[in-house]
């Protein structure tokens, strides 16, 4: 098993200036748009007229009075940006506190905060999978996972990649055994973003501690949404603080902020912060994002009753759908896949919904692993409950 192709490479065969690598983008886009695969920037205004199903703010927290305002009062405080990366100039004390914070929430020794979930993955994983490393992937895996795990392979000697089936654990089991005494690293999500599906990561784990492999959590649609306080997917399977797990996260759903993290033992952070490229080459996040994120992170904590909501509405809008005919993996967190019947049918389908004041996310390959089409509906309670139930309805009335 290997890692799954990347689209097709662009080969410039002609001098530039004759338009040959033009030519080249011109027909692949073509290609693309005949497949149904065209993707569109759609920019919007600070308020639209539009139900949200397709951003991750599950808690509604990116206009929360609280976070809001902890973010005014940071960026009065620290101005725009940065202004270097975090080993230069742009670690501040509003990054620290946010660390702290989220160390205690996800019940690790500490945690470190990079300017986005996806550099926070790739960093991860490129640290994790030393020389002669052994690396089983998820095949449902984010592509920040994904990307970690080919940067990994192409920079360390020895380190080979194998993608195990999804949510497989006796799988994983089987391909840790095939390599004894190796140096492992097993790397999944705990909620996966493309069915909303949770890993079994108690089976996983296990399969980690008798290999003595590590396991490498991204719990970036989990924390927020399950767990004790919020605490995330880990914590929920009762893992929080293992020594042999690493958990990473993005700021930018459940705390409806910007950045991420990679948590866990003190030598692990002190290892990132010496050795990490994607953390010492690049601008810190904006510390008045850092005072929003950490200002988020108190309202998430206490939000029982917002998760209870956010439960209520994924198991109304699964049974609502599933009603009407149309294929719903049960829900472990806020995600809901609903299958399309193709990928131009699933543009149609979304488009249409956009069209009756409901936005969904609209998955189609290359961003599903197994090549199916799907909506993509996320719960955020910050939607008024009348609208939510409304924008089901729209789903089911404009489907293919």
């Amino acid at each position: 098993m290997t890692l799954a192709p990347e689209g097709a490479p662009l080969t410039v065969h002609e001098p530039i200036g004759e338009g040959g690598w033009l030519d080249s983008l011109t027909e692949q886009a073509a290609r693309r748009a005949a497949a149904g695969l065209r993707r569109d920037l759609r920019p919007h205004g600070p308020v639209e007229d539009v139900v949200d199903l397709a951003g991750n703010d599950y808690l509604g927290l990116a206009r929360h009075p609280e976070v809001v305002e902890a973010a005014v009062a940071g960026l009065r405080a620290y101005g725009l940006g940065a202004t270097g990366s975090r080993l230069v100039r742009g670690s501040t004390d509003a990054h620290d506190a946010l660390e702290t914070g989220l160390a205690e929430l996800l019940g690790t020794g500490t945690a470190l905060v990079y300017s986005s979930g996806y550099l926070a993955n790739l960093g991860a994983v490129r640290a994790l999978a030393g020389p002669g490393t052994l690396v089983v992937s998820d095949a449902y895996n984010h592509a920040s996972l994904v990307d970690g795990c080919r940067m990994a392979k192409g920079g360390r000697d020895g380190v080979e990649v194998v993608i195990s089936p999804h949510a497989d654990a006796g799988a994983v089991r089987n391909i840790l055994a095939a390599y004894p005494g190796r140096p492992a690293l097993v790397v999944t999500e705990s909620v996966f973003s493309v069915d909303g599906d949770l890993a079994p990561l108690r089976a996983l784990h296990a399969a980690c501690r008798e290999y003595g492999a590590l396991l490498l959590v991204d719990d970036a649609h989990g924390v927020g949404v399950l767990g004790p306080h919020g605490a995330g997917g880990v914590a929920a399977a009762g893992l929080a603080g293992e020594p042999d797990v690493v958990v990473t996260a993005t700021l930018s759903k459940a705390f409806g902020a910007a950045g991420g993290v990679v948590a866990g033992p003190a030598e692990l952070r002190r290892h990132l912060v010496d050795t990490g490229r994607t953390f010492i080459y690049d601008t810190a996040l904006p510390p008045a994002v850092a005072a929003g994120a950490r200002a988020a992170l108190g309202v998430l904590r206490a939000g029982d009753g917002l998760r209870a909501e956010l439960a209520d509405r994924a198991r109304y809008a699964t049974a609502r759908l599933r009603a009407a005919g149309l294929e719903v993996p049960a829900p472990s967190g806020g995600v809901l896949a609903v299958t399309a019947p193709d990928a131009e049918r699933a543009l149609g389908w979304a488009q249409a919904c956009r069209d009756r004041g409901v936005a969904v996310g609209c998955f189609r390959p290359p961003s599903t692993p197994d090549g199916r089409s799907r909506l993509r509906l996320t719960i955020n309670v910050g939607v008024g409950r009348t609208d939510f139930e409304r924008a089901v309805d729209v789903i089911i009335q404009v489907r293919p």
